[in-house]
């Protein structure tokens, strides 16, 4: 026999369930503006019909329906899309921060230009050339001089704002570091919370969207790969539980920075978390500390993928490999060093083999130092121009000859094992900038292709998970329509129970 209530009781449950549906459109609509915010939904299921099954169940047609409850609410998301944008955002991190460091570079090397070291070397020889015509021309001589200045000037310029950046991408990477730590340490506390809150039956759907915010800002900085652990309990078959976040290696190896509340956190030996400058003489290494019991213990970023921003950065700070210092910046420094070393070394040769003016005693080097960062012109020949070997012999002021021979130190290869590999001095510089103009086309080219890739999958993201309003807003009118429906159910079965407890027995009076 079924209730004389049980009407008013099937539609409560409707009223209640629509009235779930509209309070979280309204959470929706409410959230339609918040970075990482996805989309929620009411899972609406029919609850058990009337009667249930068992030894004492009435005989009877069927079951009668008993209305309807919420089973969930679910937050809408797509894992293959979600893993698609961390990929492209990992790979976007190394790209765009791997453009933007050869873009500084490019910047201070600054050629071709009418300003740049070339442009400097180009003059130097021409006041070698006048110098070989008029040997004995005073003004010529210091000609010679302030171009042998602004050569060493352009140089050191250039060692020292290349030295610089590399400085800040230093400080950068300390500043990253403490970043990622940040980040994990922010994903394993919200798990914590999530298995607190799973094993009760509940749904924490903003808490999954904080920690997929942070999972994506992760991604940025290096390679991961993420796997899920149910909280057990009472937990839904659909909770996500706690995430366990790993990072690849080339080899192959996964080193787990993240498993349940327990978090790794990165170091970086001479690097620092603070902003502070760190010398760039010192290179960079990395690991992670294990993570509770978890397997993996510490790996050196050394050995992991060449994706991601701290990577790049990395890369274009410098490392020690193997005793070897590699890296964007300290093999640019080291090339411009070798290229000012021989420039030195050929030019002091030649130099100190001639001969100045009939009334100086002695030849001093033109150029002290060995390096793009300590060369510079002699202090005696800046105050003795006269000093300047001109002359291929001796008591000869007319003689201009050694003044050509070392003009034509701009035609000289030089073939050493440590010397420019056959190039001349110019044409070696020339060499530099052209690879540098190939690697930043290239660097650029994959940006903008893993911008537009990321963008491509971020929109697509966003037509699944984002919230949409004219889709809200017929949400909330079929909502608010089903609860009016149920509340004039209930109106209805009022009405009858009213006639049944009021009317009945008055027959007959």
């Amino acid at each position: 026999m079924r209730s004389t209530f049980m009407g008013l009781e099937t539609n409560k449950r409707g009223l209640f369930t629509q009235q779930s549906g509209l309070y979280t459109t309204g959470h929706n609509i409410s959230n339609a503006n918040t970075p990482g915010y996805s989309r929620q939904r009411v899972n609406m299921q029919a609850t058990a019909g009337f009667p249930g099954v068992g030894l004492n169940t009435p005989t009877m047609p069927g079951f009668l329906g008993t209305g309807v409850e919420a089973g969930s609410i679910q937050r809408i998301r797509d894992s293959f899309v979600d893993h698609q944008f961390r990929q492209e955002s990992n790979k976007l991190g190394y790209w765009e921060s791997r453009s933007k460091a050869i873009s500084q570079m490019e910047d201070v090397l600054n050629e071709p230009s009418e300003y740049g070291l070339q442009r400097s070397l180009s003059q130097f020889w021409q006041s070698l050339q006048d110098l070989s015509v008029n040997p004995e021309n005073g003004g010529a001589r210091a000609v010679v001089v302030e171009r042998g200045i602004a050569v060493a000037d352009s140089f050191k310029y250039m060692h020292k704002s290349l030295e610089e950046i590399q400085t800040n991408l230093g400080t950068e990477i300390g500043v990253s570091v403490g970043e990622v730590n940040s980040i994990l340490q922010q994903i394993g506390d919200l798990n914590r919370q999530i298995q607190e809150i799973e094993p009760n039956g509940y749904m924490p759907n903003d808490l999954y969207d904080a920690r997929d915010v942070l999972i994506d800002q992760l991604a940025e900085f290096l390679p991961i790969e993420i796997s899920y652990v149910k909280s057990g309990g009472r937990a839904l078959p659909i909770a996500e539980g706690s995430v366990t976040i790993k990072v690849k290696a080339e080899d192959g190896t996964l080193l787990t920075v993240v498993s349940g509340k327990d978090y790794s956190q990165m170091s970086a030996n001479n690097a620092n978390t603070e902003g502070k400058p760190v010398d760039p003489n010192t290179f960079l290494s990395f690991a992670f500390s294990t993570v509770g019991n978890a397997t993996g213990g510490p790996l050196t970023l050394d050995n992991m993928r060449d994706t991601g921003k701290m990577k790049s950065l990395v890369n274009a700070y410098g490392y020690d490999d193997g005793g070897t210092v590699k890296g964007l910046y300290p093999e640019m420094l080291a090339k411009l060093n070798k290229m000012a070393e021989v420039f030195i070394t050929e030019f002091n040769t030649i130099h100190t083999g001639g001969h100045p003016l009939p009334n100086e005693a002695s030849v001093p080097n033109f150029f002290v130092g060995g390096s793009a960062s300590t060369i510079e012109v002699n202090q005696n020949i800046i105050n003795n121009p006269g000093s300047i070997a001109a002359s291929d012999a001796a008591n000869e002021e007319g003689n201009g000859q050694l003044a050509k021979q070392l003009a034509d130190i701009q035609f000289t290869a030089f073939n050493g094992p440590d010397e420019l590999n056959g190039s001349t001095i110019q044409t070696y510089f020339q060499g530099v900038i052209g690879q540098l103009g190939v690697d930043g086309q290239q660097a650029e080219r994959i940006r903008f292709n893993t911008e537009t890739l990321k963008a491509s999958v971020e929109h697509r993201r966003a037509s699944i998970s984002s919230v949409s309003l004219d889709e809200e807003m017929t949400d909330m009118i079929k909502f608010q329509q089903a609860y009016n429906a149920s509340a004039r159910m209930i109106t209805v079965i009022d009405e009858t129970l009213e006639k049944i407890i009021n009317g009945m027995g008055v027959v007959g009076r």
